[in-house]
């Protein structure tokens, strides 16, 4: 195996370095914490270097030409310089893993350790290079270990030691993923380092650095993206249990602004209410969404706010109002409108007060609007609201009995109220048949509190 190893390492350094350099590459453009993501980039480079320089130092080994004598010496600095940058580079990225997922976190005294064994062990390259403290060449040009050798992978050894020791101390702080794979790019090169120092004139410390950077790049990419994918998630329940806070309080708003508007009425004690629960169930058999039904729901609460706008002495009058009062009456839709077009992210509250009088003949008001012209919430409340100003009690008649209503119903059908949802609330009187679906008399009482 090692031999087999020895004939092709260098097309497979070569092929090797193409592939930390895609992959260093592709990090950039991730996702992900910038400082990690800063210290993966100088590991896939500084991998990347390795391989390319540890191939040209075969290729120049033994070249007594100048380019020969030149290159062999830069190509060994920087073979045994990468796995220090490696090193602390995996030391870096460790580091940053902590303070971007645990903001309060201790930096372990190891890592801090770490960075300064790595800083010594470069020194001691650079003073290696000009007393031979690590390496020689002879005669040939040849490289030839010295007896300092064994210093230049003790460091790094080390250095993977304390990175384990940490890894496991704080297991319950990375992903098992990256746990894993920490554990594995730490443990390997030790492996390696002491086959390697029987199996001269094979890289294969340096082959598996380089290897398994490519595989802590991959893993960090795939753990990333499960990260944002969790915090996407995360962040969608939190906007999803936002929106539903914001519903609940609108509804509840809506409720009591419909309550003030009921109370300017003697006899219009759940007026708002019930039409709203009436154009909701027009709207559920007519099969619209639940979002819908709730739109429809909430503008039928507040179809009538602009009766705030309106003098409570025509509003209570009893008996038959004049002209001008009528002509008053009638400006409650334009005035409802005005008070709820400014809810701009709830347009449909607006259209729903504003043109619910309108009849599908096109005799309503304000505007005349005819078929479906006519918004179709304010097709909707139009119905359910005449529905309960006949099914409730005035202060000159009772609650109509049930077939009359049907049959006004059916009158107003095409000509006041669009067939379609007339049609619907007739369904609705039918299935009705303790004629529960209009204003009790506990709701009643409650007028004269």
């Amino acid at each position: 195996m090692i031999d087999l190893i020895r004939e092709h390492q260098l097309n497979f350094m070569l092929f090797l370095a193409g592939v930390c350099f895609a992959v260093t590459l592709c990090g950039i453009f991730s996702r992900g914490d910038k400082t990690k993501k800063i210290a993966m980039f100088t590991m896939g480079i500084s991998a990347t270097l390795l391989m390319i320089f540890d191939r040209l130092a075969y290729v120049y080994r033994g070249d007594p030409s100048v380019t020969g004598f030149y290159m062999v010496r830069i190509c060994n600095f920087i073979t045994f310089l990468c796995p220090l940058l490696i090193t602390f580079s995996l030391n870096w990225y460790i580091i940053a893993y902590f303070k971007s997922n645990f903001k309060e976190f201790n930096i372990p005294f190891r890592l801090k350790l770490n960075e300064l064994l790595v800083t010594t062990g470069i020194i001691l390259l650079i003073i290696s290079q000009f007393t031979g403290l690590y390496y020689t060449f002879d005669e040939s040009n040849t490289y030839v270990r010295s007896g300092g050798y064994i210093i230049s992978g003790t460091i790094p050894l080390i250095a993977w030691i304390l990175v384990i020791s940490v890894v496991i101390r704080y297991r319950e702080k990375f992903s098992k993923l990256i746990f894993c794979t920490l554990l594995i790019v730490a443990s390997v090169p030790i492996l390696t380092f002491f086959i390697q120092i029987f199996a001269y004139g094979i890289s294969l410390t340096n082959i598996a650095i380089a290897v398994l950077t490519v595989a802590l790049r991959l893993i960090e990419i795939v753990n990333t993206n499960q990260e944002i994918s969790k915090a996407h998630e995360v962040e969608k329940e939190l906007i999803l249990k936002e929106s539903k806070t914001a519903q609940r309080m609108l509804t509840q708003t809506a409720s009591a602004l419909a309550s003030a508007i009921d109370a300017k009425d003697n006899y219009t004690h759940g007026h708002s209410r019930r039409v709203a629960e009436y154009s909701e169930m027009i709207a559920e058999l007519y099969g619209k969404s639940d979002k819908e039904c709730r739109e429809i729901y909430i503008a039928s609460l507040l179809h009538d706010v602009g009766k705030i706008g309106i003098p409570n002495h025509i509003i209570n009058k009893e008996g038959k109002l004049t002209d001008e009062e009528y002509a008053i009456i009638k400006t409650h839709p334009s005035i409802g409108a005005k008070i709820l077009e400014k809810i701009g992210q709830a347009s449909y509250i607006a259209i729903g007060a504003h043109y619910h009088h309108e009849r599908y003949d096109g005799k309503g008001y304000p505007e005349g609007l005819k078929g479906d012209d006519i918004p179709e919430i304010a097709r909707i409340i139009a119905v359910a609201d005449s529905y309960d100003a006949m099914t409730s009690k005035r202060s000159y008649r009772d609650s109509l009995p049930q077939d009359v209503v049907r049959n006004e119903i059916v009158k107003g059908r095409g000509t006041q109220f669009d067939p379609r949802f007339a049609d619907i609330m007739l369904q609705l009187i039918d299935n009705d048949k303790d004629y529960t679906l209009r204003q009790q008399d506990d709701e009643i009482s409650n007028i004269f509190v």
